[in-house]
């Protein structure tokens, strides 16, 4: 045979057809899947090659153990369902080749591609999601509404088929043509019968809204502690008032029993309603914590003890890295009790996401980002024994305990608080004058006068160039600033503030503009 192609001779005619026939037999069919790396997803292409040879099977492209283990339940999911396995070398690859896969929900994918060996499969835009049960049941897996929001938010799927147990969650996700099956002989008659038609209705809120903009927002009018119930502290209720119609990060400071752990438990029922967007975001970052959540409208809170490790706080692990307390409070309310007892390396860490809205993860395996756009809400005695402010209680703590106690909070964090409230001692003539019901009904106002506005962010984390937009002064307000600039000596990020501040204040008070009366608040609520 060599010896024929060396001298130019042209092969037997007899050979032709064999080898024709040889590469007739060898289908590559391919089935779109995707896996999360962190907690965005990258799409997969699933891929089955069935040559002659030593009858096997074999998976191949960087997959972990639990896909690895997919090749048994795949086998009897089959098996049971009266499929006979071809006499073939089957290889299923999982490109590109480079990426770590996990999870189980590429079992699926994996099945149809033998089951309908003899059969050329292009469906190009259709993702398959599922793991399977031993007797060819279709299940879900504690991944697959990540895996689909990532996908939906990068624009890359439209339709899919999906476990139907899943549809009660992933049903939320708009604007994904979605195909339930419960086993895997429904999954392979839809790709027989090429009927890829939606057989899941899109879900509606049930949550209060109401739309600006044509943009619909949800919220939910309960308040499982109430605001009447914190007597006195008329200043630190306006001050939490303010914080929440614009997610701005406080600080509250007070002798032990003023009512700082209640007024920050309350202010999670008065928060800023939320667009559908949002609400799938907050549900993402629950799931991947393992938690099912009910996709309520209503924004998280997280208040972490002071013993937490950093890792629990900010997410970690050597291999995996999982989600920690401050992406868990992902467009709600982190809460820090007891303030200066944390480590300084979690509160000089927690300077990041403040500022920039996310969480970085560095390890050797792996280098994963979350988003964490988070109100910060804190709560500090004034010193260690905590009556340094009382006019009844002695203070037992001496000048250099005091200085220490004080010094764990540097200046760069203190920085990235926008209201600083010294909490009034407890008296017995005090009483309730405002409910959470009245407060959160100003919020919604202002909330609708910002978006009104035009603004995409809420005023407490406008981006320095939206604050030149947003945040005009009047005259006598800008004179005041300007005073205030020179007199305190306020850096570049306090001015900042207090002109973010002065715009919530403005528009609780209905003001178009910042006004005097405005600006003169907001500097009474900065760090002295």
């Amino acid at each position: 045979m060599n010896a024929q192609i060396n001298s130019g001779i042209p092969p037997n005619k007899e050979q032709i057809p064999v080898r024709q026939k040889q590469k007739k037999e060898s289908i590559v069919n391919r089935l779109t899947c995707a896996t999360l790396e962190g907690v965005n997803a990258q799409v997969i292409e699933v891929e089955a090659t069935f040559t002659k040879g030593l009858p096997g099977f074999a998976v191949v492209g960087l997959a972990s153990s639990d896909i690895q283990e997919a090749k048994e339940r795949t086998k009897l999911a089959l098996l049971t369902n009266d499929f006979v396995f071809p006499p073939l070398k089957i290889t299923v690859n999982l490109s590109p080749s480079d990426l770590k896969k996990s999870g189980t929900h590429l079992d699926l994918a994996m099945a149809l591609l033998i089951a309908m060996h003899k059969t050329v499969i292009d469906e190009e835009g259709l993702f398959v999601f599922g793991e399977l049960g031993l007797d060819g049941k279709v299940k879900t897996s504690s991944i697959l509404f990540p895996l689909v929001l990532s996908l939906k938010e990068q624009g890359r799927i439209k339709r899919a088929i999906v476990p139907k147990e899943a549809i009660t969650y992933l049903s939320h996700i708009s604007g994904v043509d979605f195909i339930a099956v419960e086993s895997l002989s429904e999954a392979i008659e839809i790709l027989k019968s090429k009927n890829f038609k939606a057989n899941v209705q899109a879900f509606s809120y049930e949550s209060e809204s109401f739309t600006v903009k044509e943009t619909p927002y949800y919220f939910e009018r309960k308040y499982e502690s109430d605001f009447k119930e914190v007597k006195g502290q008329s200043v630190a209720k306006r001050a939490s008032l303010i914080a929440a119609a614009g997610m701005h990060n406080f600080l509250m400071e007070g002798n032990p029993g003023c009512g700082k752990s209640m007024i920050a438990k309350r202010i999670k029922d008065i928060l800023p309603p939320l667009f559908e967007e949002e609400i799938l975001s907050i549900a993402k970052h629950q799931f991947l914590d393992g938690v099912t959540p009910n996709f309520s409208a209503l924004r998280p809170i997280r208040s972490p003890h002071h013993t937490a490790t950093s890792a629990s706080i900010f997410g970690g692990g050597s291999s995996v890295s999982k989600i920690g307390e401050v992406a868990l409070a992902h467009k709600g309310i982190l809460f820090f009790d007891e303030l200066p007892h944390f480590s300084k390396a979690v509160l000089e860490a927690l300077r990041e996401p403040l500022q920039d809205k996310k969480v970085h993860i560095a390890r050797v395996n792996a280098k994963i980002e979350y988003e964490a756009d988070i109100m910060f809400v804190a709560a500090q005695n004034p010193c260690p024994c905590g009556n340094l402010l009382s006019k009844i209680k002695s203070c037992r703590c001496s000048e250099v305990e005091i200085k220490r106690y004080q010094n764990k909070l540097s200046d760069p964090f203190l920085d990235r608080i926008d209201l600083f409230v010294v909490m009034q001692e407890v008296n017995s003539m005090d009483k309730g004058d405002i409910s959470s019901a009245q407060m959160h009904q100003e919020v919604l106002n202002a909330f609708k006068i910002q978006k009104h506005r035009g603004q995409s962010r809420l005023n407490g984390k406008l981006t320095e160039e939206e604050i030149e937009i947003y945040c005009l002064l009047d005259s006598n307000a800008s004179h005041i600033l300007e005073n205030a600039i020179s007199k305190f000596g306020l850096s570049h990020r306090s001015i900042a503030s207090v002109k973010k501040i002065g715009r919530t204040i403005a528009d609780l008070n209905t003001h178009e503009m910042i006004e005097k009366s405005d600006i003169l608040e907001a500097l009474s609520y900065r760090r002295r």
